[in-house]
């Protein structure tokens, strides 16, 4: 973490929860006071689509922001089952998770498919989470570095910049498997990410983005993860449906950020 970047903690909680959820979600985390520190992070969930417009009038009194888990490329159309980018930002979002691995595998997406994806975000106004990683094969034949260079620069439009997106590192063999690389890995991974990014966007996008580490992130290491100097928070799964792990990441994150701030 890096005192210039506010941290990122993002839940993104999949095709789980219900009403009844969010409204017990709400109780225990969305009422509590954040210090100033906290204030200047940004910790964001991302509901399944039914449920947006219930959190985000729960979390519209709190220091906690809303987001999408995906979004279609076209502004609207006949495409039965898809939400617009423009629906997601009508009914509260600010954010939008973009290319995760399990729409990448599931759904058959490419490079140039969340590339449209993070476009169409990116004129409605949402910040798009472009995910990207290599699988469990990938990492064995030693292509990392090669498959998470091409998903940045392939992903990405040209036009977007560090305000209109975060990047989430998820290595898709951790992803929900209790399995995290070590803290080099991810250091390395994390510096590569914003070699390419400063190579291509320039060094002072580079600087200003934030890359988040997702896969398998809890709250007895996440403290680990967020004391990497390119790592500026986490896309965190399982962990983010229990309000009290999910708290426990955004004071971490809110802990850190204050200490590498009196620091300056």
């Amino acid at each position: 973490m890096n005192f210039k970047r506010p941290p990122v903690i993002a839940g993104n909680w999949k095709m789980n929860g219900t009403s009844e959820m969010v409204i017990q979600f709400s109780k225990n985390i969305l009422k509590r006071v954040l210090d100033d520190n906290a204030k200047r992070c940004e910790f964001i969930i991302c509901p399944p689509a039914p449920l947006i417009p219930l959190l985000y009038e729960s979390a519209s009194q709190s220091a906690f922001l809303v987001g999408g888990q995906d979004c279609h490329s076209s502004e609207s159309g006949a495409y039965t089952g898809d939400i617009s980018a423009l629906m997601l930002k009508d009914i509260g979002c600010s954010f939008v998770i973009v290319g995760h691995s399990e729409r990448r595998i599931s759904y058959n997406e490419i490079n140039s498919t969340v590339k449209l994806k993070v476009g169409a975000a990116k004129k409605a106004g949402l910040i798009s989470i472009v995910c990207v990683g290599e699988t469990q094969d990938q990492k064995n034949n030693g292509e990392t570095f090669e498959i998470v260079r091409s998903q940045v620069l392939e992903s990405i439009p040209e036009s977007a910049s560090d305000s209109d997106i975060i990047i989430a590192y998820e290595p898709i063999w951790a992803i929900g498997t209790g399995k995290t690389p070590e803290i080099e890995e991810i250091a390395n991974v994390h510096a590569a990410i914003r070699d390419v990014v400063a190579k291509s966007k320039g060094v002072e996008v580079a600087e200003k983005i934030r890359l988040l580490y997702g896969g398998s992130v809890k709250p007895d290491n996440v403290a680990g993860i967020l004391s990497i100097d390119d790592v500026d928070g986490a896309l965190v799964g399982g962990a983010s449906l229990s309000s009290n792990d999910f708290w426990s990441l955004c004071e971490n994150a809110a802990k850190l950020f204050a200490i590498l701030n009196r620091k300056v």
